[in-house]
């Protein structure tokens, strides 16, 4: 066969057939009108980044390196301070919060143990009790106007709003008038959680580099309770 030959092109694998659907469908040129979340959830997959909004597919860029390093400080010490004290699950990305109109992605989720019961295994089926975003360039409307107006009407009761290229934090909790209010900090720069019982952030800590040590952070945060889990995972490790 001469090599100016044309040769026929390699059969398309389901799993690349259904990312390329989900890229045409975000940008309009492989389906038409509105689709449902369970579509979504069909033509999207875990490896696609992408949300769910007004029944169309919006492709997110991916996180930047101190995004993903913000993101694993908070997993680690909101996830073991949760763990510690059995207050619920946190639940890092990939993983979606399906809302009325929106099945968006957040950078962490807390879910209390009272609202278990919306976790299933692919998706939260209603509101978290936290939420927390890292904003990145591109995510800036995304975050600060779009999400906030969503996560607002679901009824999520806090959500932190985290800048680390302007080293800016906002917090909200959500009023009696089903309206979010600006939460400030102490004298010492300290957040108190409201659904979160017992945890608190050191603002500054997000804007070390490199970020503080999550097993220090949490001794400072309850020394009595972390301290007696690691005792205890010492002892049952035999050292």
């Amino acid at each position: 066969m001469s090599k100016h030959s044309k040769t026929q092109p390699a059969q398309e694998n389901p799993d690349a057939m259904r990312r390329r659907r989900a890229v045409e469908t975000a940008h309009g040129a492989g389906h038409s009108g509105y689709i449902t979340y369970e579509e979504f959830l069909d033509l999207v997959d875990e490896d696609t980044l992408a949300e769910w909004v007004d029944g169309a597919i919006v492709t997110t860029s991916p996180a930047n390196l101190r995004h993903q390093e913000i993101g694993r400080f908070l997993l680690t010490t909101l996830g073991y301070f949760v763990s510690v004290h059995n207050l619920g699950r946190v639940v890092d990305p990939p993983f979606h919060v399906k809302l009325p109109r929106s099945g968006r992605e957040p950078d962490v989720i807390y879910i209390a143990n009272a609202h278990l019961d919306r976790l299933t295994p692919t998706y939260l089926d209603g509101p978290a009790d936290l939420v927390i975003e890292i904003i990145s360039p591109e995510s800036i409307r995304r975050d600060c106007e779009e999400k906030f107006a969503e996560y607002q009407e679901a009824g999520i009761p806090e959500y932190w709003l985290l800048d680390p290229q302007a080293e800016q934090a906002e917090f909200y909790w959500l009023g009696s008038g089903g309206q979010y209010e600006r939460v400030s900090l102490d004298a010492d720069g300290i957040y108190h959680s409201r659904v979160v019982p017992g945890f608190w952030l050191r603002v500054a800590w997000l804007w070390q580099q490199p970020l503080p040590d999550p097993v220090r952070v949490l001794l400072e945060i309850d020394r009595d309770a972390y301290g007696q889990y690691l005792r205890e995972q010492l002892r049952q490790a035999g050292l």
